[in-house]
């Protein structure tokens, strides 16, 4: 009991430092800045689409506004962990306004689901970003699977980047099907603030573009976007501990040995929104995005005094190994084929 207590007093100290090192304050000099930026650009793109009109230069803008979106989801994910406002009256404001009229994508369901990641990452029974509902995540998942997931499953490191083509329509699927059900707060907002969303994108697309270049507009950027929102989420987790069933660890060790880290410059910063310091995100998620480059080191040095392994590595290196567990996790479906095969 006591080596527990001493175990679960890890975090309080790392907190301490971190506080001390003033790493939780707000910052509200950036978030101004950053939320001016993305909403001008973003802005920008759809003036530049006007003034272009019908052509096939609209493809460009549909990768420019695949990256917006992708830009406006992270912003709002920081509004979501109150990195932005302290309290959640305009966090969950500012957060409709992004994630549901901005994106099509709904803010309470994502944060719901969200929230029930971070209180349990990479646990096959507790996290919903491991669910196998699409992809198996675990060989005991592989093994029990059927259906979509048990025929996926055999060549899912092979399909992962294709399929993520499709999580922008799944964003927008999940969003509509969650006002659609009771249960969501403020639903009926949340799907008039949807339904305002695909009214305007469509009414844009089809007011300006033909047919067929409406078409693949739609495409491209609901493809792009998709991928681009997948390559966001996939390093930080995938190829990482998968835990199951009743587990010891404290919240230090659950948050710390289940996420990776992603090294690189500002512009893997501004990319990934932050969420490449995964670990000090997962620790702290409060804390505002610019402050986690900081934080890391200390994070770092604590995790090495107390022994607790620390994950980090290159961005290719990270999707290298979110793919290879992706393929290890299917074997069990490609030995029971080739068993099969050879009776």
């Amino acid at each position: 009991m006591t080596a527990n207590l001493r175990t679960g007093s890890d975090f309080a100290r790392l907190s301490r430092r971190i506080s001390a090192a003033g790493l939780l304050d707000r910052r509200p000099g950036y978030y101004v800045f950053r939320i001016g930026l993305v909403a001008t650009l973003f802005v920008s793109g759809w003036v530049a689409f006007f003034a272009i009109g019908d052509s096939w230069w609209q493809l460009a803008i549909a990768a420019f506004q695949a990256v917006m979106f992708g830009q406006i989801a992270l912003l709002s994910h920081d509004l979501a962990h109150r990195q932005v406002f302290r309290t959640r009256r305009p966090s969950e404001i500012a957060g409709r306004i992004a994630g549901n009229l901005g994106v099509g994508m709904s803010y309470g369901w994502w944060m719901d689901k969200h929230t029930r990641h971070h209180a349990n990452p990479n646990h096959e029974d507790l996290d919903p970003d491991v669910d196998p509902d699409i992809l198996v995540w675990s060989k005991d998942q592989a093994r029990a699977s059927k259906g979509v997931p048990r025929f996926i499953g055999r060549y899912q490191a092979f399909l992962f980047f294709p399929l993520l083509t499709l999580e922008g329509l799944n964003l927008h699927f999940s969003g509509l099907r969650a006002v659609a059900k009771p249960g969501l707060r403020a639903r009926r907002l949340e799907a008039a603030l949807l339904l305002a969303h695909f009214a305007l994108y469509f009414s844009a697309l089809l007011v300006v573009l033909s047919p067929g270049k409406a078409l693949v507009f739609f495409i491209v950027h609901k493809a792009l976007w998709g991928v681009y929102m997948g390559s966001i989420f996939a390093p930080n987790h995938k190829g990482m501990p998968i835990l199951s069933g009743d587990t010891e660890l404290d919240f230090l060790r659950k948050q710390v040995l289940t996420s990776r880290n992603v090294r690189g410059g500002r512009v893997v910063d501004v990319a990934l929104g932050g969420l490449n310091y995964q670990i000090e995100h997962h620790l702290f998620p409060s804390m505002p995005s610019p402050a986690l480059r900081r934080a890391r080191p200390i994070v770092q040095r604590y995790c090495e005094e107390i022994g607790v392994p620390y994950h980090e590595t290159g961005l290719t290196e990270s999707y290298k190994l979110a793919l290879r567990s992706l393929h290890d996790a299917g074997e069990p479906i490609r030995a029971n084929r080739r068993d099969a095969a050879r009776a």
